[in-house]
């Protein structure tokens, strides 16, 4: 049975400062599935630069692809362009909304800890961190209330990128290869976790 992964977001979810077409994070996610016994396929639906409102078109494209399975990853740039939380919560709330009630199981990742990027200054990532915090606090809850599930929720990929300025590709903000690296394996266990108890369609 191969499953069909939908992925969804910025230009983290596309992919974007990787070398490789193999390093980006849907085909880092197929190869960490397979890795672990369970097949396959994914379709990229993410825009580079999304912010959470640009979800619903993303999820009206998903659909017409008819995945079982999707990831989101989506926040960053609703921090750099000030969006309010509780509107970025409620567009990302909105998507999981129509994509569980397709039958989708659903894992967001959500904002990162962009104070660990190398050219935020020293006195600003406090209020950085703080800001990040705020909008994960929102899109967990908008996102569990939906019936979704949250990847890396002790943040691990974020820790890591702090302090490795390797995981960050060369203009400093995007993962590199082996960052996505990073950032795959704290979406996995949720992955699994959701294609293990996703339930089975029929030709299944």
């Amino acid at each position: 049975m191969i499953t069909r992964l939908a992925v969804l977001g910025d230009s983290i979810a596309w992919g974007q400062g990787a070398t490789r077409e193999r390093d980006r994070l849907p085909s880092r996610l197929v190869d960490g599935l397979a890795a672990r016994g369970y097949e396959a396929e994914a379709s990229v639906f993410a825009v580079p630069g999304a912010t959470s409102a640009g979800l619903d078109a993303q999820v009206s494209r998903a659909l017409s692809w008819r995945p079982d399975l999707a990831v989101v990853v989506i926040g960053a740039n609703d921090l750099t362009h000030l969006i309010p939380v509780d509107v970025a919560a409620k567009a990302l709330g909105d998507a999981v909304r129509r994509l569980r009630a397709a039958g989708i199981e659903v894992v967001v990742a959500p904002a990162p800890d962009l104070s660990a990027v190398p050219h935020v200054p020293v006195f600003l990532r406090e209020t950085v961190r703080a800001a990040g915090d705020l909008l994960r606090e929102h899109q967990v809850s908008a996102v569990l209330a939906e019936c979704g599930r949250i990847a890396d929720p002790d943040q691990r990929a974020s820790r890591a990128f702090a302090t490795d300025p390797s995981l960050f590709s060369s203009d400093r903000f995007h993962p590199s290869s082996a960052g996505y690296a990073v950032i795959a394996d704290s979406l996995l266990p949720a992955l699994i976790e959701a294609v293990q108890t996703r339930p089975a369609k029929p030709g299944d």
